[in-house]
């Protein structure tokens, strides 16, 4: 059983960043000592929790933060049946107190910026709760997110490790995960609610440091923070793109100008009608069905009905604004029409594709982490496009132009380059 001194001292080594350099905490210019974890987990069980219901106890919060240095967050939202999210709570664990925010009872505005300007926001899988962050908040893209999901891929190579696996392996603490699907806007939650959402961020800080050693034992850890504010500002451009190209995350190297500009058309449509409605996009169109349009290229109801699994309902309703919609694109002069996907690359000759990939081993291998860490296979398809077509190096994806840019120029490119006759004619390329 640690002592007190011992359950404080580790307690201080969550709360108290370097004061003279706030950055300091993204650096792995000191290894920090190995975590008592037990002190850490019986620190964790001691944190007083406080709801927070009134406007008024917002302030402890926000002054809480600004002293805090690290915060440890997770959030709790129902998005069943509605376009926007609904927001129910927000944890957050500052070392010695856990707040639990009845968010619809409150204006969240101060606590989102207090958030931007916290030295480190540790999440676990933070896609979701960062697009809640980026939606209700108007703020910029976050410069100080430290994802123990992505940390963890650098540790294990397991790219999508959840939560309750991530503390089992790595803390050997076992959480109750059957509550994340019960109803987060009912008031009062129960027992079973409010300790998962608890328990949801107060191993959090347990667990960051326990990766934060090994990372900086192994000099990963500036890779992790430039991946996971990569990831911040990836979500917040997802968060932000415009109605007229939401067809591009639908879109498919196959298909013609023409079925190009009915995608734009119809994705548009779809997403300014979910939004105005309130409702999920597949409630409007599924992806399927959108895809059937594009096809089938109805001209009539009856098309339409027999053609596409469009629902019954949203037919009757919306049919016919949809075949107009259709017969519009598809009367688009080509000026107007949506550009064409580039082919993937493609051969049954696989001189490149193991080349490539031995680059990507050697190197994996020599900073210590698997493969599908250091290159995703978006970005060999893009740095495959930016090639292929003679494009400038600066259109390659942001994620090879961080501290993956020097190996990239200097070893993969080149390689790539030796085989570009394979790589154009793989892709098409005339």
């Amino acid at each position: 059983m640690p002592n007190a001194q011992t359950d404080m001292n580790a307690q201080d080594s969550f709360l108290m960043p370097d004061a003279d350099n706030p950055v300091a905490v993204s650096s792995q210019d000191s290894i920090p000592e190995e975590p008592d974890i037990d002190a850490l987990l019986d620190s964790a069980d001691e944190a007083a929790i406080t709801w927070v219901r009134e406007q008024y106890q917002l302030e402890e919060v926000i002054d809480a933060l600004k002293t805090c240095g690290r915060v440890a967050l997770d959030t709790e939202f129902i998005k069943r049946d509605t376009y926007y999210p609904r927001l129910a709570l927000v944890q957050l664990n500052v070392g010695e107190h856990i707040y639990l925010l009845d968010a619809p009872q409150l204006q969240l505005g101060e606590f989102w910026q207090a958030l931007t300007e916290v030295d480190v926001a540790i999440w676990h899988a933070c896609g979701e709760d960062l697009g809640i962050f980026y939606l209700l908040s108007g703020c910029p893209p976050l410069t100080n997110v430290f994802d123990t999901q992505i940390a963890l891929s650098y540790l294990t190579g397991q790219l999508q490790m959840g939560y309750q696996q991530a503390l089992d392996e790595q803390l050997d603490m076992h959480i109750d995960k059957e509550q994340s699907q019960s109803d987060w806007l009912q008031r009062p939650l129960t027992d079973e609610q409010e300790q998962y959402a608890i328990d949801d961020v107060r191993f959090l800080p347990a667990l960051y440091l326990s990766i934060e050693h090994a990372l900086k034992s192994t000099g990963l850890y500036d890779y992790v923070w430039a991946d996971c504010q990569l990831y911040a500002s990836e979500l917040y451009e997802t968060q932000h793109v415009e109605d007229d190209a939401m067809y591009l995350t639908m879109a498919d190297y196959r298909y013609n100008s023409q079925q190009m500009a009915i995608l734009q058309a119809v994705a548009t449509w779809r997403e300014q009608l979910a939004r105005s409605t309130n409702q999920p996009r597949t409630f409007v169109i599924k992806k399927q069905a959108v895809r059937e349009l594009i096809t089938e290229k109805p001209n009539t109801m009856r098309e339409l009905a027999h053609k596409t699994t469009m629902h019954r309902s949203m037919l009757r309703l919306y049919g016919e604004e949809l075949l107009t919609i259709i017969k519009e694109a598809k009367a688009l002069p080509a000026a107007e029409q949506p550009a064409l996907l580039a082919p993937p690359y493609r051969s049954k000759n696989k001189v490149l594709s193991k080349a490539v990939q031995n680059a990507i081993d050697q190197q994996a291998e020599s900073i210590g982490v698997s493969a599908n860490v250091l290159m995703r296979k978006k970005w060999l398809s893009q740095l495959y496009e930016v090639i292929a077509y003679d494009k400038d190096l600066a259109e390659m994806p942001e994620g090879l132009q961080g501290w993956r840019n020097e190996w990239v120029t200097q070893t993969l490119i080149p390689v790539i380059e030796e085989h570009k006759v394979e790589l154009q004619q793989g892709m098409g390329v005339r």
